[in-house]
This record gives C-alpha cells, sequence and structure tokens, in this order.
C-alpha cells in the first residue's frame, strides 16, 4: 500500500462520531496493513494536541498486524511503550478509554496496575473500558479482584462485561469469585443475569440451578441459558435441538435440588 493510501486511510478514521461504522472500518484495515510505516503514523497521533487522534493512534496501535489468521501483533513492545504513556498522561477521557481497551488487546501484564487505576473514572465509558481490558488478565489476581468490584458498578455494560471477564474468559475459582458471581443471578439487567449463570455452570456450582431452570422456562430464553445448562450437563448430554423442557428434564434427573 502507498504512503497516500495510507495517509487517506488515517484521514478516514478521523470523523465526528467516534463509533462511525465506516470510521471503524478505516482503523480495521490499517489494523490488517500493519507494519512500520502504519505504526509510527499512530504513534504520532498518540502524542498529538487532538483528543480524537490520540484515541484513534491508539485504536490503531491496539491490533496492529493482526488478521484473522494471525494473532500476533506487530512491534507489541513498542506498542505498549507508546499506549502506556498515554494511559498514564491522558486527561480526556475518549483517549484514555481508547487506551485502555489497547492495552488490554496488546496483552502485556505490566497494564494491569495501569489499567486498574482507572476502576472508579468519573465516565461509564472509560470504566467500560477497564471492564474490557481486564477480561483479558483475567487469570491474575488483581485483575479478578477489580472485575470483582466493577460487578457491581452502577452502569450495566461494566457489570455485563467484568462479569463475562471474570466468570466466562477467566479461569480463577474461588469462594469470593463465586459468591460475586452468584450475587449477579439476581442483577437487574439480563446480560449480567446471563453472564453470571455461564460462569457459575462452568465452576459447577449449583447454587445456580434453580435460576436456570427458571430462565429456561421463560418465554424467550437467552443463548447464555442454553449454554449454562450444556455446560452443567457436560458432553455425555446429546442434543439435537435447544428443547427447553428437555433441559430442565435432564438437569432434575442428574442433580438433586
Amino acid at each position: 500500500m502507498s504512503p497516500e493510501e495510507i495517509d487517506r486511510i488515517f484521514e478516514q478514521t478521523l470523523t465526528p462520531d467516534y463509533d462511525d461504522e465506516g470510521a471503524w472500518e478505516a482503523v480495521r484495515k490499517l489494523h490488517l496493513t500493519g507494519g512500520r510505516e502504519v505504526y509510527e503514523r499512530a504513534a504520532g497521533w498518540c502524542q498529538s494536541g487532538n483528543s480524537l487522534k490520540r484515541a484513534r493512534g491508539a485504536d490503531i496501535l491496539a491490533q496492529l498486524g493482526r488478521t484473522e489468521g494471525r494473532h500476533s501483533h506487530d512491534f507489541p513492545d513498542e506498542c505498549f511503550s507508546v499506549v502506556s504513556g498515554l494511559v498514564q498522561r491522558e486527561k480526556e477521557s475518549l483517549p484514555l478509554l481508547s487506551a485502555v481497551h489497547a492495552l488490554g488487546h496488546i496483552g502485556n501484564l505490566l497494564a494491569v496496575a495501569m489499567v486498574i487505576e482507572h476502576r472508579l473514572h468519573p465516565s461509564a465509558d472509560v470504566r467500560f473500558a477497564v471492564a474490557c481490558a481486564l477480561g483479558n488478565f483475567a487469570n491474575d489476581k488483581r485483575a479478578a479482584d477489580a472485575l470483582v468490584a466493577l460487578m457491581q458498578d452502577s452502569d450495566e455494560d461494566v457489570r455485563d462485561w467484568a462479569t463475562f471477564g471474570l466468570g466466562v474468559q477467566g479461569d480463577l475459582d474461588s469462594g469470593q469469585i463465586r459468591d460475586a458471581l452468584f450475587d449477579r443471578l439476581t442483577d437487574p439487567d439480563r446480560n449480567v443475569r446471563g453472564e453470571s449463570l455461564l460462569s457459575l455452570a462452568k465452576r459447577q456450582d449449583q447454587r445456580a440451578l434453580p435460576a436456570l431452570i427458571a430462565e429456561l422456562n421463560q418465554p424467550e430464553i437467552s443463548d447464555r441459558a442454553f449454554e449454562a445448562a450444556e455446560t452443567f450437563l457436560g458432553d455425555s448430554f446429546e442434543v439435537s435441538e435447544r428443547n427447553p423442557s428437555g433441559y430442565v428434564v435432564a438437569i432434575k434427573q442428574r442433580f438433586t435440588l
């Protein structure tokens, strides 16, 4: 790709609406392109006086060089150095949340302490980024402890991703973790309840079974409820189709309720 084409794609990321799909498509093109030239331009944007450019610089460095068939990162140490510096000095919410997300994608364990520092940020979007990023480090006790706290956040999306990160992405298991997941079975948000069901099923915590049966008896059943039932029942349970009553019968036969 020519330098002129790279310049054009960089400019396409700078739409006023940060969530604009066209801008994110341009970011993904730069991920796929990768290479030193894209790295240098994105790293330079992380030093910009323009907050949107700083955010986009971090977004690009987050997954530089990754494709569906290639999961390694171009220049991971250099990208971590640039983005971690941005996280430590950034005052504006938009570039900060981009940088926090990026640290999660880059995956350097040195990021954990930096990310945790922002768990109480006044912006729910930043706290959401913290929950997402920490999910990539969920088997680190520091990250797990922070996710337990974020599972009680006032924002449902933060609670959702904290529960998913700790319980589904992570493999740590303890009484504290199970109790935190169990508490989310009564969360007002259905997505949070679904993540907690699957997380407890993953740990074979039978306290979740009454809530799971209640969910399987609802008119509309979430995919997470089906996944939780299948996880509790194990590989020996053969499913031809997702028949809720069949799951309930199998659960009652398998477990003493």
